[in-house]
């Protein structure tokens, strides 16, 4: 990893962290839909991130949210729980080391299929600890559930949207 690399991962954390906190965090629709879009961080991370320094920054960068949002450890729990997953995520759908171009996941290097796997399985896994945390009870299955989905939803909407703004497809 480069030093250029490492200062653009150290900015994009800073700024979505504010992003989640000062703005994203004052969305909730109905109590269904609550937006986390700052583990976009943790999706971005470069493939030869050691396992180790993956799970502290996600321990770090959820730790940050939770100390914002009074929600102190369930962000961390979740985010630990997407970072221990992600490199099984990775091994599981993608056909060999030839398919993962570039040093980073993205919607350009790895194509739509294998990005929107990627995604969807790692915000569901996030969420799903998150909200299952929070309420901490089985008899709400149905309605955390829902939740989970929506949220997860609303959250990779925001992945794919940055995805094509911040990363455009060249031709």
């Amino acid at each position: 990893m480069t030093s250029r690399t490492v200062f653009f991962n150290i900015v994009r954390f800073f700024f979505l962290i504010f992003f989640q906190v000062l703005i994203l965090n004052h969305i909730n629709l109905r109590s269904y839909i609550n937006p986390y879009f700052y583990i976009y961080f943790i999706l971005l991370l470069p493939f030869d991130t050691p396992k180790w320094i993956l799970l502290i920054v996600s321990f770090i960068l959820g730790l940050s949210v939770d100390i914002f949002t009074n929600t102190i450890g369930l962000n961390a729990a979740a985010c630990v729980m997407m970072a221990f997953a992600r490199p099984f995520v990775i091994s599981a759908i993608s056909s060999g080391p030839e398919s993962l171009l570039g040093d980073t996941p993205s919607l350009r290097n790895q194509g739509v299929k294998w990005f929107l796997y990627y995604s969807v399985i790692l915000i569901f896994i996030q969420h799903f600890t998150f909200f299952f945390l929070e309420i901490f009870r089985f008899s709400e299955f149905i309605a955390t559930l829902v939740r989970v989905l929506l949220s997860s939803a609303f959250t990779l909407l925001l992945v794919l949207i940055s995805e094509y703004l911040i990363y455009p497809r060249g031709k």
